[in-house]
């Protein structure tokens, strides 16, 4: 599996349907582009709320959060090699650094900029 996720908290590996498996491959190579829930379900090759509803059960977050969760691992990465917070925002599919900031945030516990200035930050999270 190529997604963020592939272990529970439990750390049993997360087993996932094919057509979970094709959205979050669509996910995993296109995530700096707009994703709409309904071309994630036409790749799953199932209805939006069937989609959304396996995608929770399988995953455990919405497909919403998950595009975000992988954006914010991408940005993870641009930031700790020195790209500036402006241009990580939309290399990665954010709106703009504001937007970047506010997801970053609730996912990480600190800002980008806290993120780049404390040099142990970085390390823990590589």
């Amino acid at each position: 599996m190529t997604g963020i996720f592939d272990y529970t908290a439990s750390g049993t590996t997360v087993v996932m349907s094919r057509a979970i498996r094709r959205a979050v491959a669509f996910i995993d190579s296109s995530f700096a582009q707009p994703v709409s829930l309904a071309t994630l379900a036409a790749t799953a090759g199932l209805s939006v709320s069937r989609f959304a509803t396996l995608f929770r059960k399988e995953v455990g977050i919405s497909p919403h959060r998950y595009v975000c969760l992988v954006r914010i691992q991408h940005a993870k990465r641009l930031l700790r090699d020195g790209v500036p917070p402006s241009e990580v925002a939309t290399e990665v599919g954010f709106f703009d650094q504001s937007h970047l900031g506010r997801h970053f945030r609730r996912a990480v516990g600190v800002t980008p900029g806290h993120f780049v200035a404390s040099p142990e930050a970085v390390s823990a999270c590589r």
